[in-house]
């Protein structure tokens, strides 16, 4: 049986990167990524020429500019770098199967009896590394034959094998006394002078096969993977390196420092257990048709999306998934391809529910010289519960005649969808506010369900609102026998009320800073039945003003 082999992968600038591979003007500038913690914006993600200017890995914002006057940055979007080491995640089943992600930026990979289809390890390392420069991203590697190791030899190598510097605060003193530094730190902490630091290469990335003891003893306790806090405590205690740790009791430790520091050494070393749990890979819903000859007809296209539908929502079916959005791809002669989408009102794995959604698209297809292949897939899906009938035969048909009812609205909104756009349809629902304009807010149809009854308020509302507009009238609560509105003249024959709305305290609303207003119905000579409101008066003068009209 092959030796356990395992390979880390740390691609320490992937958020960097992936804006600089998106908007390639970023990289003539330093450029880092912006994060939010505890209210305060500090660096994430830095680009190679970040670094070289000084700055580093969650340093204030402000101070970054300050050092760096150059420095352009982007808000860091957490789901599109998981979504771009997700990508990653596919390309490294090349080496091996069992792939693994360490978010945010990390990929583990078991080569147990996979290097030697690429030429051995080295040759391996080279192939990632080469992969990396091409998709312009910076990459450092660990081979060992446990996780730990290999996540060790991933971040911490020969050339950061550098003396601490914890407790001179060596940082802060003149640049004069840091010779003296070292000697002070050797005699007095009980550590040894700062190494050399010496040229990184994949070889010291590679623990030979049973040498992962020899391979870690140089690195710093920090490549154990232990918090912040015990690696201080082990510092001031002069255990700076992993082989210092190593000739220790394990009990001591234990008491010391806890059972989380002992684990993480045995797992690196090989004495406990850490295995690779790959990530599944994400279920992919595609079906692809392909033809001895081109075709170029609307109707034999329609025929094998037919075809194709079926396989598809079969497949669907099978998983209790329903397709919301459908991507079509049409491969044509002349090595060129075009693709389009087609989005439901709801999701389904019902072909004949889809197909008609289809069809529309089939005149946007340019068929071009000739058609070879046509291709499917259900970028969108969610999951779909079976739903049962209960109760008597009559409730039953209600049910089902209610179920109609609501499949064919959905298709109905389906279809218009596919022709004017899902954003285009819309739906009015209640809104949870006592104030008149927010008494509805405005959803999109595909992606909200009908409302039930709406909430009767307790007097009747116009049928028409429009913004307040101000009435001349007397200033007085009293409703006026006549006034003045959009230039006309205007005599109260009747009125009722009033209604007393007050503001919503919790929030800000400008249009609201007159204060509580009490609404009544006016009608007029006109015929016109008017709103009209007078308001008290807080941050503005009060005043009579007319917010919408009666049918």
């Amino acid at each position: 049986m092959p030796h356990r082999r395992i390979l880390s992968l740390w691609f320490p600038r992937l958020g960097a990167e992936r804006h600089l591979r998106a908007e390639p003007h970023l990289a003539g500038a330093p450029f880092a990524t912006v994060r939010d913690i505890a209210g305060a914006q500090v660096l994430g993600a830095l680009s190679q020429q970040a670094s070289a200017a000084g700055l580093h890995p969650g340093q204030p914002l402000r101070d970054a500019h300050a050092m760096c006057a150059g420095l352009l940055t982007r808000p860091a979007v957490a789901h599109r770098e998981q979504a771009f080491l997700n990508a990653m995640h596919r390309w490294a089943g090349k080496f091996s199967p069992w792939v693994a992600a360490e978010p945010p930026d990390a990929l583990i990979i078991d080569l147990t009896g996979c290097t030697h289809l690429f030429g051995g390890e080295t040759q391996l390392a080279a192939q990632v590394t080469q992969d990396c420069d091409d998709l312009g991203l910076s990459v450092r590697i660990g081979i060992a034959d446990t996780l730990g190791a290999a996540w060790a030899l991933a971040r911490f190598s020969a050339s950061d094998r550098t003396g601490h510097r914890s407790g001179d605060a060596i940082e802060q003193e003149a640049p004069a006394t840091r010779a003296k530094a070292g000697k002070r730190r050797h005699w007095e902490r009980g550590g040894a002078a700062p190494a050399v630091t010496t040229r990184s290469t994949a070889e010291d990335r590679i623990a030979p096969i049973g040498k992962s003891y020899s391979a870690l003893a140089g690195l710093p306790v920090a490549a154990l993977r232990i918090d912040a806090h015990t690696q201080a405590q082990l510092n001031r205690l002069g255990l700076r390196r992993i082989g210092d740790l190593l000739g220790q009791p394990r009990a001591g430790l234990a008491r010391r420092f806890g059972r989380g520091l002992v684990d993480r050494l045995d797992q690196a070393i090989g004495s406990a257990p850490e295995p690779v749990s790959p990530t599944p890979a994400p279920e992919r819903f595609a079906v692809r048709l392909s033809f001895p000859d081109p075709i170029g007809l609307a109707s034999d296209v329609a025929a094998a999306l037919e075809r194709m539908a079926t396989q598809l929502c079969t497949r669907l079916k099978s998983k209790g998934r329903g397709a919301r959005q459908l991507r079509l791809e049409a491969y044509r002669c002349d090595h060129s391809m075009q693709w389009l989408t087609v989005t439901a009102a709801v999701a389904s794995h019902d072909p004949y529910r889809l197909m008609p959604l289809l069809r529309l698209k089939i005149d946007g297809i340019d068929a071009g010289p000739g058609i070879d292949m046509l291709r499917l897939e259900a970028v969108g899906h969610e999951p779909l519960h079976a739903r049962h009938m209960a109760g008597h035969a009559e409730a039953a048909a209600r049910g089902r005649a209610r179920q109609g009812d609501g499949a064919a609205l959905e298709d109905l909104i389906g279809r218009l969808g596919a022709r004017i756009g899902m954003d285009a349809i819309t739906r009015r629902h209640p809104g949870e506010s006592h104030i008149p304009e927010k008494g509805a807010q405005v959803l999109a149809a595909a992606w909200s369900e009908p409302s039930g009854d709406w909430p009767a308020p307790a007097t009747p509302r116009p049928l028409l609102l429009w913004p307040p507009e101000p009435v001349n009238a007397p200033d007085s609560p009293t409703p006026p026998a006549r006034f003045r509105w959009r230039g006309r003249d205007f005599a109260t024959t009747g009125r009722a009320g009033p209604e007393r709305i007050a503001p919503e305290w919790w929030l800000d609303d400008p249009a609201w800073r007159s204060g509580p207003r009490d609404y009544w119905r006016v009608e007029t000579d006109h015929g016109d039945r008017l709103w009209l409101f007078y308001a008290h008066g807080a941050a503005l003068s009060p005043g009579w003003f007319c917010h919408g009209a009666f049918a």
